[in-house]
């Protein structure tokens, strides 16, 4: 379930707690963010950080990021 203070993601296919390594392309900032819902449903994207995970990549401000996302164990 979403909740804008936690560092959380969402994703159409993978299981609910998998741990993503997030990091934007353009500035290297990366983030670890658990997965607990689904989404996003709007064509080309793949996942929908909350907005503390947002935050702390910084990314506020560009609404769209391009970013890279890696399982971690």
């Amino acid at each position: 379930q979403y909740d804008p203070e936690k560092l959380t993601a969402a994703h159409r296919t993978l299981p609910f707690g998998t741990r993503l390594k997030v990091t934007d392309r353009k500035t290297g900032r990366s983030v670890e963010v658990v997965v607990n819902d689904r989404g996003p449903f709007t064509r080309g994207r793949v996942l929908d950080l909350s907005l503390a995970a947002a935050k702390q990549l910084r990314i506020l401000g560009r609404g769209l990021a391009r970013v890279t996302a890696s399982v971690e164990q």
